[in-house]
């Protein structure tokens, strides 16, 4: 167990991700004290639908939990707060009195409802103005939806007045502390597409279009607030910051800045450009809140990949293999290569700037295994450039590309990502930034943020080969899409 030289404050963070929970352990410097993981993975019994049993991610929590307390040992006493951070889409249906789950936990990435969703498209656009959402059933409205249309357990609970239903994180709160009332956080909230970015609140137009009763709803609270006192501690530790994923990463190396483009690369790739105390709206993006404390907010311009860890996930799937090992990616990566084909990835939905749940994903040429998997990994970094082209229509270009989370430490991945968008690639020694970023912000925010170790840089090199390749993409998904000759 690692130590530090001084008695100072200790900062426990919960990470319930596509892949595993985790709890690390931060001090005010930022340096990691302890840290535990559990493994966790979706259940898929088609392309559309992803879901979690309720209480296993619960169990997976409190065992990270008891694992990093049992680590600390008696600098557990040194624990002055706690933070939990969610996939941000996530939903759940539970009892409001016990907080029994009534639903399995369904995933971001899940599309069961999309078909009717479809119904509304004629509002697309009234919907993105209020939420900064396109119309998408990865977010939560229509998995809320289908399951008050679908579960008998989610039925009766409504009939007897003691349904509640939302965010994942909400449920996840409420079952993690000693508090009997859930209380949703704006981010997560924001991303059931029911929560308005300028009232900051559940949206009653919204609701009403959706046909979400807003007594089913749990209020909303500012993500750094009071939620309670973490149940399965033997310590007193106050639970006071509940967040997205995606946006606590943000700020794993301190406050957010303009010129910086914020990639994290995982189950999905996420491209975020800081905007400020109040959203900028573009109809291929999002406007995404990613903090809010008391009246003081702030946001992001973002572009998301559904398929990234999880599309080479889908991949050794349909070659019926076990998940890619990181070394023979590196490895593939680093070996040069006459020609690969290309990959239209749509795993999990095409996201922005395209939104196209239904699309479906296919190789353009032949190729072996490894040659297949290079173009996956190429498909994330074409989708992320568009991204940032869409977002260099309305900020001045990022100046840096900040690359996070698991895809990140592979070298060659990097190095084609700075060659392709022309802009250095920055890469902190630390690729775990959702963490560390709750620990930031736990901290409240010091001044005195210092990396663990040197990052590193990777300058744009000439890729003529992997232009030529994104050309060619680009021009094979606008004939996918319909638009092309």
């Amino acid at each position: 167990m690692a130590t530090t030289p001084t008695a100072e404050p200790l900062y426990l963070c919960l990470d319930q991700g596509g892949h595993s929970s985790r709890a690390l352990v931060f001090d005010r410097q930022g340096r990691q004290i302890a840290t535990a993981r559990q493994p966790l993975t979706a259940s898929r019994c088609d392309d559309t639908r992803a879901e979690y049993p309720a209480a296993a991610l619960v169990d997976s929590l409190q065992r990270c939990l008891q694992d990093a307390l049992q680590q600390l040992g008696t600098a557990r006493r040194r624990l002055a707060a706690a933070a939990l951070a969610t996939q941000r889409s996530n939903v759940a249906c539970w009892n409001r009195a016990d907080g029994t789950p009534l639903s399995p936990v369904i995933s971001w990435q899940d599309r069961r409802h999309a078909r009717w969703l479809e119904q509304f498209a004629d509002r697309a656009d009234w919907i993105h103005q209020r939420t900064g959402l396109a119309l998408s059933p990865h977010y939560g409205a229509s998995k809320l939806r289908w399951c008050l249309d679908n579960l008998p357990a989610v039925q009766q609970a409504q009939r007897d007045g003691h349904l509640m239903l939302g965010p994942m994180a909400a449920w996840l709160a409420r079952q993690l502390t000693r508090e009997a009332e859930a209380r949703a956080d704006p981010v997560n909230a924001s991303r059931t597409q029911l929560w308005s970015l300028q009232a900051r609140d559940w949206d009653p137009d919204l609701l009403a279009l959706f046909g979400i009763p807003r007594p089913l709803l749990p209020p909303c609270v500012p993500n750094l607030t009071g939620y309670g006192q973490l149940a399965g501690a033997d310590v007193a530790l106050p639970l006071k910051l509940v967040n997205g994923d995606q946006a606590a990463a943000l700020y794993a190396y301190g406050p957010l800045r303009r010129d910086t483009a914020y990639i994290n690369l995982g189950t999905g790739a996420f491209v975020s450009r800081a905007t400020g105390a109040q959203p900028l709206p573009d109809a291929g993006l999002l406007s995404s809140l990613v903090l809010q404390e008391a009246e003081h907010c702030e946001y992001v311009l973002e572009g998301t990949v559904n398929g990234a860890g999880s599309a080479l996930d889908w991949l050794a799937r349909q070659q019926d293999r076990d998940p890619f090992p990181p070394e023979q990616l590196a490895a593939w990566l680093n070996t040069p290569q006459a020609s690969l084909p290309l990959f239209l990835n749509g795993v999990s939905g095409l996201g922005a700037p395209y939104w196209r749940a239904d699309f479906a994903s296919r190789f353009i040429g032949e190729g072996e295994p490894d040659q297949q998997a290079l173009a996956v990994l190429e498909s994330i970094l074409f989708l992320l450039q568009i991204n940032l082209a869409r977002m260099h229509r309305q900020l001045a270009p990022a100046r840096r590309l900040q690359l996070t989370g698991g895809l990140a430490n592979l070298d060659g991945l990097c190095q084609r990502l700075a060659d392709l968008s022309r802009i250095p690639v920055y890469r902190p020694a630390e690729c775990e930034a959702t963490a560390r970023g709750s620990a930031f912000l736990l901290a409240g925010q010091p001044a005195d943020w210092p990396e663990p170790g040197p990052g590193r840089e990777f300058e744009p090199q000439e890729n003529p080969a992997l232009q030529q390749r994104y050309t060619s993409w680009q021009e094979a998904m606008e004939k996918a899409l319909g638009r092309g000759g």
